[in-house]
């Protein structure tokens, strides 16, 4: 495809169906092809090179590539750029400068210009962003830094577009102040060692990249009754709600026919989507009423982490075209499931070699096991760390329910892997079961091959046939920080692998038989993590128990974990954070869960305090007079000791019992709230003020069953939940 066609395409594909997705894939984007067409050969060479992790550029060549970059955007309609990168907040951040700049020939007037420093380097404000102590307020200086390996975007506004530059974010003296320079530095200690590995094998590759696919699961309702909600409006799911007559009980939501709105705002979604090179592939129906999810081909991490954060903007944004508000949140609604990110993690040579494909012969891939095992002994020793790298308050509503992965975390292999491995533990050269025949038994229906792994959903880190799926990611996080924390643990394992091959072989003299002996060995230390069961039983949490693995119920527990001497040398001696960085995502972590907390308490508190219990009063005030009326007029079909006086009581008698529980809520916040200790504080939110939201969501879901439908205030779950036709 040639550069002629990329130019103003995007803006003017309106469906899906217009052209073919080929086309005009990545047409908003500063890709490979637009580089080529308009660098020069040694310029676009060196780019290229720099994208792939080396090199540089000279400043006269970052001058060719902006401004090569600012007149493509400018043909395109931009008017401004923005480095566009992703602080420890969690959702993205930008700041837009026109490319206007004084005309020095033509006093008065102004040209267009981008710099070769501005495309590179960035300086926006740092003090004001989350840094865990890393930066005074007066130390206010940042830098933003290019990455060349995500490309540059154009997106759309009401008047106009902008430049977006895909940038990292460091303070004055480098201290990482993001999550995209973490993930880069493990994705880079990652193909070091991998790179190691695959010398045993005498493979030619150059690098090794993680890559990962993310399965984005979300609900949609109607955007005029969110808005009616003030706890979707600021604490992004529902703090109170009666359970609806019909849930997901009939499990007839799950890849049902999708209704013509969602299916529009789908359609809008993905058109926009494919135009920034983002490879949305699969569309569906999620178990829950109005729950959908949109999955992605794998991508190299980076790009696979700042894809995820731009279609979670980009779903919002169109949602509300669609008159839908998106709801991220790991359990908006109670009662029935909530939404996870299911991050599908593998590891692909420069080559396209897929390091974790079994090949027909799993048995006969020595490489494959190889790598195979190191992913295992990673989890096996930093299953804990896995657990906090996706602790939220949010995402403690679902794991460990009925709904999600458990907790604690274990690695499904499937029965023929498991068996693979086995046999391989014990020496013995025995083939093994491939794949098998699944027959209908009817002429006009073809014979199925049957998977080597079956899908375990209980299992929050599965083997599923060429890649790992970590399940337990929450549906609102950065994909970047657990693909960093797996991407670290794994090179830490290839790390010590490759040295006990080294010293063996010195012994053996034959690197294959040191690396036989090393699989074998560690497979037998491993075998705790392994588990084919079902994750949500009881039983399996004391099997956990007794085979020693880590099982942090919650957020409380699991950051606990950060400050264990395991963890500390673990990212410190692989280069991916200094102790003070480490420290300052440990002090985010608590300051994040503590105020999420806050924000819901104070909701709830608001929310109970003016809406529902006025709203019940007037209901209870406007009974109580009608029995009244019933009494004088001599009607004995209504009286105080009578079913529906009864019933006026009971809802009396909670509602008192609301208003003591949210005053107790007042006491335990003020409390939380003057606690000095950061993790005195954290514990109180966690096993105080959150029991107290309960215990009162708990009261106000009783009472909105006896309330007048006419004096409930605020849109009902049997609302929100309704078939959006």
């Amino acid at each position: 495809m040639g550069d002629q066609h990329i130019l103003g395409f995007g803006e003017d594909i309106l469906r899906l169906d217009e052209h073919p997705i080929s086309r005009y894939f990545g047409c908003n984007t500063f890709n490979d092809t637009v580089a080529k067409a308009r660098l020069s050969h040694s310029t676009y060479m060196s780019l290229k090179s720099m994208s792939a992790g080396g090199g540089s550029l000279t400043p006269e060549m970052a001058q060719e590539v902006a401004t090569a970059i600012k007149d493509w955007a400018m043909e395109q309609g931009a008017t401004h750029f923005t480095h566009w990168f992703l602080p420890m907040t969690g959702v993205t951040a930008e700041k837009h400068d026109a490319f206007i700049f004084w005309d020095k020939n033509n006093p008065g007037t102004v040209i267009e210009t981008l710099s070769g420093s501005q495309l590179i380097q960035g300086e926006p404000d740092a003090s004001s962003f989350p840094s865990g102590g890393l930066r005074a307020t007066f130390e206010a200086r940042g830098y933003t830094a290019w990455d060349p390996s995500s490309p540059v975007f154009i997106m759309g506004g009401p008047s106009g577009k902008t430049l977006c530059i895909p940038t990292a974010f460091v303070g004055y003296h480098g201290e990482a102040l993001d999550h995209k320079v973490p993930l880069l530095r493990s994705m880079e200690s990652l193909s070091k060692e991998a790179l190691d590995a695959l010398k045993f094998f005498k493979h030619p590759a150059q690098r090794v990249l993680s890559v990962c696919g993310a399965e984005q699961e979300y609900f949609a309702v109607d955007l005029e009754l969110a808005q009616q909600r003030p706890d979707l409006m600021f604490a992004n799911r529902t703090l109170q709600g009666a359970r609806p007559p019909k849930g997901q009980e009939l499990e007839d939501h799950y890849f049902g026919s999708i209704k013509d709105r969602v299916l529009g705002f789908m359609q809008q979604l993905e058109l926009e989507a494919l135009k920034l090179g983002i490879p949305v592939k699969t569309r569906h129906n999620e178990v829950a009423p109005n729950q959908f999810e949109l999955a992605p081909i794998f991508e190299q991490a980076n790009l696979a982490s700042d894809h995820n954060q731009l279609l979670m903007e980009l779903m919002k944004s169109i949602g509300e075209r669609h008159g839908l508000a998106i709801l991220l949140h790991e359990k908006p609604f109670a009662g029935i499931n909530g939404s996870g990110k299911h991050c599908n993690w593998s590891l692909a040579t420069d080559q396209g070699q897929n390091l974790l494909d079994p090949g027909k012969t799993p048995e006969q891939n020595l490489q494959f096991i190889y790598f195979l095992t190191a992913t295992i002994k990673a989890i096996h020793r930093h299953g804990g760390l896995l657990r906090a790298a996706i602790a939220s308050a949010a995402n403690d509503h679902r794991l460990g329910a009925n709904e999600a992965p458990p907790a604690i975390m274990s690695i499904f292999l499937g029965a023929q892997l498991s068996q693979v491995l086995d046999i391989f533990e014990r020496g013995e050269n025995k083939g093994t079961a491939g794949k098998g025949i699944l027959s209908f038994g009817i002429p006009n229906l073809p014979d199925l091959e049957k998977d080597a792994t079956d899908r375990n959903r209980t299992s929050p880190f599965a083997f599923t046939g060429n890649r790992f799926e970590f399940r337990a990611v929450g549906s609102s996080q950065p994909i970047a920080f657990p693909l960093m924390i797996i991407n670290t643990v794994v090179a830490e394992a290839l790390q010590e692998l490759n040295h006990q091959v080294q010293q063996d072989q010195v012994q053996s003299g034959d690197v294959l038989a040191s690396i036989i002996k090393v699989v074998q060995k560690t497979l037998g230390e491993t075998k705790s993590i392994r588990f084919e069961g079902n994750g949500y039983s009881d039983e399996w949490k004391q099997e956990a128990g007794r085979r020693g693995l880590p099982h942090a119920a919650d957020t409380v527990a699991a950051l606990k974990i950060w400050e264990e001497p395991a963890a500390q040398s673990l990212f410190i001696k692989g280069g991916i954070f200094s102790a003070q960085e480490l420290e300052a995502r440990l002090h985010i972590r608590h300051e994040q869960y503590q105020k999420a907390l806050n924000i819901e308490a104070q909701v709830l508190r608001e929310m109970t305090e003016t809406l529902l219990i006025p709203s019940i009063l007037s209901d209870i005030g406007d009974k109580s007079q009608s029995i009244k009326h019933s009494i004088d007029a001599s009607q004995s079909v209504l009286t105080k000791d009578s079913p529906i006086g009864q019933l006026i009581n009971r809802q009396a008698n909670l509602l008192n019992q609301a208003q003591s529980e949210v005053m107790k809520l007042r006491e335990i916040l003020d409390r939380a709230e003057n606690q000095s200790d950061m993790h005195a504080r954290t514990e109180t939110f966690g096993y105080q003020v959150r029991p107290a939201m309960d215990q009162l969501r708990q009261t106000l879901d009783k009472l909105e069953e006896l309330t007048d439908a006419a004096y409930w205030p605020i849109p009902k779950y049997r609302e929100l939940l309704a078939p959006l036709i």
